[in-house]
């Protein structure tokens, strides 16, 4: 048996390895678990930074070859849930390696009510949930009494801090300068902001560069063309009026974050500044792991602890088989599916609240598709990886990605994208640090491979640098900056 201890968390490492340690000989001694399973399994200590996630405090991972047997085990462990305490892991444990033995023949409806068969986890409904809330991120304000910002660490979003925006606005403006006295800056300035939000950030931005316009003498603010882009039209209409002082210079776009270029290839090559703030950790995700020579992809199937699904029927009068087709009426668009719109509202937020992440392991060669984004494939990452940790577990981050890589030609030369996000700036942090998924209210957080982004800039003729976020203390937020290769 390996242990590997997978955060920096003192206090509660010490002694949740040694209650992990004890539980596992004393089942060993009992025969409980057998030699064979003992001999290849390694349990994570993990800690999850955040309260709200798709782990129970004991979860197994394992990878089973054609012939339905155990290749690789991984049992993790959530030590933020752990209960101090003598045999406080037992139960869990016993229960992982229960369902790990169980193998194909493992009934596990009758502790968990399964909501979709294993994927890959950017097909989960998992997604659905997230798309959801953005959709109605009214409805759930309104039902939890507070603004999405105030969710966020800290109360706000690290992209309306005034200083951070003061920083950006001189930055672009400098920019700006020396390109027109280089004769380089052309008529119209072009300027994109994926992921809109409320407008608090485009209009704060478009302040500071109309009274440094102001105060230096020179003439840019008139030149500026803002697309302001959002895959919702009801959240780019919810934005409008904070920007009406603005409105001579905005255009508001509904754009796939995926794939800007899809609608403003008009632009292509023109555009001087792209900036979004927190939009990669959530766009769909995957994880894969390399161990021992191989890779294996994270898939991943959603259900609902049964305990949880009792309780959930209990509350609503409902009988628990009745549970998931609600739940399919819920991600289908029905509002008042339970007959009364907060009632349904707050079914929403309970079911929510309970969703799980059940993971296997599949080896890359034995997948049906390719989980890469496009112009990545396993040679290739292979090659990114020469210098990570042999034996890692990482974000794919195929949604970031493909965001990042249809963006970079909509650049000016001279222009460059800004992005200020939550990243794991090297492949050595996946080791000593949970990464996500996680919950955010409603939606789905998870750090982004900024890694693999840079590597992915690099093949494709741009620099990147990751600048710490300075203007919050304690602030998790880098700053991607992206400019192309001289």
């Amino acid at each position: 048996m390996i242990l590997n201890l997978n955060h920096l968390h003192a206090k509660s490492a010490a002694a949740n390895a040694h209650s992990v340690v004890e539980t596992m000989y004393a089942l060993l001694e009992e025969k409980l678990i057998d030699q064979s399973q003992f001999a290849r399994l390694r349990i994570q200590l993990d800690w999850l930074q955040y309260k709200q996630n798709f782990r129970e405090v004991v979860s197994v991972v394992e990878c089973r070859n054609e012939f339905g047997e155990q290749t690789v085990m991984d049992i993790h462990v959530d030590t933020r849930q752990v209960v101090p305490g003598p045999g406080c892991l037992r139960k869990e444990l016993l229960r992982a390696m229960e369902r790990s033995r169980g193998g194909a023949h493992h009934e596990p409806e009758a502790d968990r009510i399964l909501l979709e068969d294993f994927k890959t986890f950017r097909r989960s409904i998992a997604w659905k949930f997230n798309g959801l809330y953005w959709r109605r991120l009214d409805d759930w304000e309104r039902a939890t009494g507070k603004g999405y910002e105030q969710a966020l660490p800290g109360g706000q979003s690290d992209g309306h801090v005034a200083e951070a925006i003061a920083e950006s606005v001189t930055e672009f403006w400098k920019l700006l300068c020396d390109m027109e006295s280089k004769k380089q800056l052309p008529q119209e300035i072009f300027m994109l902001e994926i992921g809109v939000g409320s407008g608090a950030r485009s209009k704060l931005w478009l302040n500071g560069l109309r009274n440094m316009d102001r105060s230096e003498g020179t003439s840019f603010y008139p030149r500026l063309r803002m697309l302001l882009g959002d895959y919702s039209l009801a959240t780019l209409d919810m934005s409008k009026p904070a920007l009406k002082e603005h409105e001579d210079l905005c255009s508001f776009v509904v754009l796939d974050a995926l794939n800007p270029l899809q609608t403003l290839a008009f632009l292509r090559h023109k555009v001087l500044h792209v900036h979004s703030n927190n939009m990669y950790d959530n766009l769909p995700d995957e994880e894969m792991l390399r161990r021992d020579g191989r890779m294996y992809l994270v898939e991943a199937r959603t259900y609902l602890p049964m305990q949880d699904a009792l309780r959930i029927a209990a509350t609503f009068d409902l009988p628990v088989e009745k549970l998931h087709p609600m739940i399919e009426r819920l991600l289908d668009g029905s509002h008042d599916f339970l007959g009364d719109h907060d009632r349904s509202l707050s079914f929403w937020q309970e079911v929510w609240k309970a969703v799980r992440l059940e993971e296997r392991l599949v080896a890359i060669e034995d997948l049906p598709d390719s989980p890469f984004p496009a112009g990545l494939d396993a040679a290739k990452l292979e090659d990114m990886l020469a210098e990570a940790p042999s034996d890692i577990r990482f974000h794919l981050s195929p949604g970031a990605v493909e965001s990042f890589s249809n963006t970079l030609p909509l650049l000016y030369p001279r222009g460059y994208l800004q992005v200020q996000d939550i990243f794991a700036t090297e492949f050595d942090q996946y080791r000593v640090g949970f990464h996500g998924p996680g919950k955010l209210d409603g939606s789905i957080v998870n750090w982004v491979n900024g890694a693999l982004l840079r590597k992915v800039a690099e093949r494709a003729g741009f620099d990147v640098r990751f600048v710490p976020f300075q203007h919050r203390k304690g602030s998790k937020t880098s700053v991607l900056y992206t400019t192309q290769r001289e």
